[in-house]
């Protein structure tokens, strides 16, 4: 930047002159000065100046302070160390709390002339609040550091003399130069294995909820490492340097500017609104700066989801660029560009184990090749990639796929064929929509690119979540990942025809953010497309059901009680057949994973699992032949006797203990959970004990379950989940049986509260301990769950809402229940059970992001269902204990 179109106040600041003594007068100076300098800086990016100004500016202020500081300290001495900026600050670009890199280059031998000096200078700059990173090194050091580690190599290449002898600093410039240390195509090979491991630590995807705006790919880092390997192979400093030198056309040049002022302008806006070194857009960031910058909610999309959509789109691109740049630096660097290639067909070659046109006309020519290059990749799986050339050719050319591109019949068959490929459908899906083919090929995919919801349920933007959707299906198909999901790999594997999964996968959230009903708004359009790609009119009917149901299974599993005969009699009578089962099931199970990486679980498999196997059973027994409880509760009482008996409890006995459980008991209880809780009721019988609580590892449920058996009336669930929920535990799913003498059995499961398994003893032995006290030793007095709720769910606001419904087969009264999910919600809930003397009988806990969204299935404490004044006052109760806490405190 020109010096002369800056501001006076930002190169001129008046600081204490060089022979000025250092001292608190001195220190007082400074500081001003800075905190003046900053809050100009501040008005002028309110003002809404450009940030490639600011950010050189800030530096420039710095600069002169540093000098001035330097020079006061060192006198005399000054010119004969070097003080060299390194690091982002050695290219001349601060943020207002970036971090202030400075090297002090010292010639060997006697330093004591100098030492002292350099450490009232370090100490100086940390009176005045200026946090420095420092190092103080000979040539020697230099050269040594530089060789053992990439990372200081690549700081000392952005260094700039700052103040003092330009010899010394020449001197570390060739001592740390190619020639000497990381010649070029080392160089480039350790930056491009940093920047994979780097893209690994943030799951290769830019998409995330709360994204690191310079470490996730397309952020600010990967425009860095184009700059720092063109400059160690090309001596090229700038993107501009690099437009000049040809590596990057005019078009790409302004692109990756527009990029990088961008995430500049985020990341300025970051540093002012935290006040501090911040590189996380979290969610409470994202709506401040969404404000910050003008945007406006509109009919259907928050202001800040359309902000994050820019940012999504800008990283997309950045993304790519930075993938063709590295792409043509490997090719310059370490290949050989004289090879002769092998030719594949009049439009394609591969050289160099890169694809590659074989002339630059070759899309304009046949403008079928824009979906072949996909189809050739796929077909030639040893190939590294596309050469950089041709990625830039085929987004040049990304005009020509219009309306008549998408209706000619070859074009259809060309993406099937990717779709139905053996191998690479996910990794070649993923390239198009890097490429920008995708969103072309199929416009309503191109109009959710980067389009993310602001919740914490969706981990992902709305076409990341698509594709991973789409690779979690094509996992299932393969066999080599049979070992990750047996029971889903098997079902996948026996389906007719795959491809109807994946374009389901493709197809489910395509309508998201349109308004309505995305999933039959998107059920439209899958029919559509699959009729449009020849498909019969059957497999697209298909294809447009799984789009509509896509939620079904996953809100049944989770939110109805799966072990009334009823709720499975139905959902079969919805689904059909047995064929449409399979294709719904893998494509939950793939939706769900794919959802966020914290979503899926084993309780949630199990559960799934369980309610896949009942409808399928269901369905074969015949739609017309409804599920005999009776069959289902001597099956589940046989089993249990097995398991009893291989422990050594008669058939007798166990009939003996059980004799007065209703017939729901053995309906809402696995085989495994029913001889556990015999043995345990056994044991206290055999004692003449009426409570206990037992935790069991291994229930087939998937989790952990805490058992708890005490008398009716002693409110043991809202104690119980206190408990828990204090000990941050996820409750997942909990039942209510009466067992006869005016027992209750309890049952609930949980897991940690990132989904983990608890295989640890002692924390079993903590989570029985601390059950047994809320519910047996203490149970004359209420819990209160302290814990606080994290971060991301405070930002949002969730409104409470009931609503009652009855199970008339079941004679419950149905409870559902969204709230801002935090802990304690569950002990709250029971508190007002207690207080509007009603009996709870199970509960399904189902969280979604932010919000809890919980059924409970409760009588009077006679059984009776509540009547409509009942259901009123429990209402009121909920909503005071859940709104208003402190009021019934």
């Amino acid at each position: 930047m020109d010096t002369a179109t800056r501001p006076a106040a930002a190169q001129d600041p008046q600081l204490p002159e060089v022979d000025a003594a250092p001292g608190p007068a001195a220190v007082r100076q400074f500081r001003q000065v800075l905190e003046a300098g900053d809050r100009q800086l501040r008005a002028r990016f309110e003002a809404e100046e450009p940030v490639e100004a600011l950010v050189r500016d800030r530096a420039r202020l710095i600069d002169i302070a540093l000098v001035r500081a330097w020079r006061m300290h060192l006198g005399d001495a000054h010119g004969e160390l070097a003080l060299v900026a390194v690091g982002g600050y050695g290219r001349g670009e601060l943020h207002p709390c970036s971090d202030i890199d400075i090297m002090v280059v010292v010639p060997a031998g006697d330093d004591s002339a100098w030492r002292e000096r350099v450490s009232g200078f370090l100490t100086f700059l940390w009176d005045i609040g200026m946090e420095v990173g420092h190092s103080v090194r000979t040539l020697a050091d230099c050269e040594r550091e530089a060789a053992a580690d990439v990372t200081v190599v690549t700081t000392l290449m952005e260094s700039r003399l700052l103040d003092g002898a330009p010899g010394l600093f020449e001197a570390m410039q060739a001592a740390t130069a190619p020639e000497r240390v990381w010649p070029a195509a080392e160089f480039f090979t350790a930056k491009r294995d940093e920047q994979t491991a780097r893209h690994h630590r943030y799951h290769d995807t830019a998409h995330n909820l709360e994204p690191n705006i310079k470490g996730t790919p397309g952020g600010l880092r990967d425009i860095q490492v184009v700059c720092w390997i063109a400059k160690r192979q090309f001596g090229v400093g700038s993107l501009h340097q690099l437009a000049q030198q040809g590596f990057l056309t005019d078009y790409e040049y302004r692109r990756l500017l527009a990029g990088q002022n961008f995430l500049w302008k985020i990341r300025w806006a970051l540093h002012t609104v935290t006040g501090r070194r911040e590189d996380r857009l979290l969610f409470d960031h994202q709506v401040k700066l969404a404000k910050l910058f003008g945007y406006e909610d509109a009919s259907y999309t928050l202001a800040v989801e359309q902000f994050m959509q820019k940012y999504y789109r800008t990283v997309q691109e950045l993304a790519r660029l930075n993938e063709m740049l590295l792409q043509l630096f490997e090719e310059a660097i370490l290949l050989d560009p004289a090879a002769p290639p092998r030719p594949l067909n009049a439009r394609f070659q591969v050289r160099n184990e890169f694809l590659e046109v074989t002339d630059e006309e070759v899309f304009e020519r046949t403008p079928s090749a824009l979906l072949e290059i996909f189809l050739l990749l796929q077909q030639e799986p040893g190939l590294k990639g596309v050469s950089a050339r041709t990625i830039r050719l085929l987004r040049r050319a990304l005009p020509l796929i219009d309306e008549e591109f998408r209706q000619n019949p070859r074009h259809h068959r060309l993406f099937m064929d990717i779709i139905k490929a053996p191998e690479g459908v996910t990794h070649e899906l993923r390239r198009m929509n890097r490429y920008g083919v995708l969103g072309r090929y199929i416009p309503a995919f191109g109009r959710v690119t980067g389009r993310m919801q602001f919740d914490l349920f969706h981990a992902y933007t709305v076409d990341a979540h698509t594709l991973f959707v789409v690779s979690n299906l094509r996992r299932f198909a393969l066999a080599r990942f049979d070992h990750e999901m047996p029971m889903c790999s098997r079902i996948m594997q026996a389906l007719p025809k795959p491809e109807l999964a994946y374009l389901a996968g493709l197809f489910h959230d395509i309508a998201k953010g349109r308004g309505g009903d995305h999933s039959e708004l998107g059920a439209v359009d899958a029919e559509a497309f699959c009729l449009e790609h020849g498909l019969s009119p059957y497999d697209a009917r298909l294809v447009a059901w799984l789009v509509r149901h896509h939620l079904t299974f996953s809100i049944t599993a989770q939110k109805k009680d799966i072990h009334d005969p009823a709720v499975v009699a139905s959902f079969a009578r919805t689904v059909g057949d047995e064929t449409r089962l399979d294709y719904l099931y893998v494509l939950t199970v793939a939706d769900v994973r794919g959802t966020s990486p914290k979503l899926w679980n084993a309780w949630k498999a199990s559960l799934f699992e369980e309610f896949y196997l009942s409808v399928k059973r269901a369905l074969r027994a015949g739609l017309e032949s409804p599920i005999d409880s009776e069959q289902l509760v001597a099956e589940t009482q046989d089993a249990a006797l097995a398991l009893l008996a291989a422990r050594g409890i008669r058939a007798a006995r166990a009939r003996e203990v059980w004799g007065g459980f209703a017939q729901e008991y053995f309906l809402r209880h696995t085989p495994e959970e029913i001889a556990w809780h015999i043995r345990v009721l056994a044991t206290l019988e055999d004692r003449g004990e009426q409570a206990a609580v037992s935790v069991e590892q291994q229930t087939g449920r998937g989790g952990t379950a805490i058992m708890v058996c005490t008398q009716s009336g002693q409110h043991s669930f809202a104690r119980a989940t206190g408990a828990l929920d204090e000990l941050g535990l996820n409750i997942l799913d909990a039942r209510v049986v009466p067992v006869g003498d005016g027992r209750n059995v309890h049952t609930y499961v949980v897991l940690e509260s990132d989904g983990s398994p608890i295989d640890d003893h002692e924390r079993l032995v903590q989570i029985e301990t601390a059950v047994r006290k809320a519910t047996l030793e203490h149970a004359d007095r209420m819990p209160t769950v302290l814990r606080q709720p994290p971060r991301q769910v405070r930002l949002f606001t969730t409104p409470t809402r009931i609503a009652f419904s009855r199970d008339e087969a079941n004679g419950r009264t149905v409870v559902e229940l969204i709230a801002a999910d935090r802990p304690g919600l569950l002990c709250e809930v029971g508190k007002a059970f207690v207080e509007c003397g009603l009996s709870l009988r199970a509960a399904k806990i189902m969280t979604v992001g932010e919000r809890a969204e919980d059924v409970f299935y409760i009588t009077e404490l006679g059984g009776e269902t509540l009547d409509a004044a009942a259901c009123a006052a429990l209402e009121q109760r909920l909503k005071a204990r859940l709104d208003q806490p402190e009021a019934v405190a």
